[in-house]
């Protein structure tokens, strides 16, 4: 018999991916029962565009934290995350509107990128206030500048550590480019495609760091580029932020 849940995964992930997406959601819907409100797959693997370093984020929203019913699902999910990388966010119904005022970045960018797995979508009547969103993309932005300084700074790391720390980047300011130009009023097809965008307004050729962004999170940046490439990323950051403030 085919579980609802297997007809909702999307088509197209890898099938080690879409396996254990099937298995563990399953197990999360079997332990939790009538507390599970919702299960929402988001990030790259919501809008298959997964890389060698993505994770995949399963959003698990419940009326109520229940820690035995919890336990039940510790080993799948220990099990899940060496297999996979993936990784659930456990948050309360009651507790979203905290999250979308203290993460907004975050929660903007699953609002627009999530795939219902199982029961209510917890974003259809929810919108983030503009201000709001602009504060925090200034938050998020001037963060990642701080950290790119800094690791560019200290520059010991082995390569390899570098390219992954890169590759953490690119979420946050690929999110960052979708909010501000969700706030101008323009509809990016991706985050990617809107920090495309973004960096093509700015002074410069901005294309072959952008391309070292994508190589960095399919850990093959060629070897030797990683400083550079962070020093020109916490410019790309700062600029971003500059924008932001002005829509604020």
């Amino acid at each position: 018999m085919t579980s609802a849940i297997d007809g909702k995964i999307p088509e197209g992930l890898p099938e080690v991916v879409r396996a254990w997406l099937l298995r563990t959601s399953q197990v999360l819907v079997d332990s939790l029962g009538e507390e599970l409100q919702s299960l929402v797959l988001f990030g790259s693997a919501a809008e298959l565009h997964m890389r060698a370093s993505s994770d995949v984020n399963l959003l698990v929203v419940l009326t109520r934290f229940n820690p035995e019913r919890i336990a039940r699902t510790r080993a799948e999910l220990q099990d899940a995350a060496a297999a996979v990388e993936l990784h659930p966010m456990f948050l309360l119904a009651s507790e979203l509107p905290v999250a979308l005022e203290c993460f907004s970045v975050k929660f903007d960018d699953i609002a627009h990128r999530h795939v219902i797995l199982h029961g209510s979508d917890p974003f259809e009547a929810l919108k983030i206030p503009r201000a709001q969103l602009a504060a925090r993309v200034q938050q998020v932005l001037f963060n990642q500048t701080l950290r790119l300084r800094s690791l560019y700074a200290v520059g010991s790391a082995r390569e390899e550590m570098l390219v992954a720390l890169i590759a953490d980047v690119a979420a946050p300011l690929r999110r960052c480019a979708f909010s501000i130009l969700e706030m101008r009023g323009e509809h990016p097809s991706s985050p990617k495609a809107a920090l495309e965008v973004l960096a093509g307004e700015l002074e410069g050729d901005w294309a072959r760091d952008l391309q070292g962004l994508s190589k960095a999170r399919e850990l093959q940046l060629d070897a030797g580029a990683a400083s550079g490439l962070i020093l020109r990323l916490a410019a790309l950051s700062e600029s971003l932020r500059q924008q932001a403030a002005s829509l604020g």
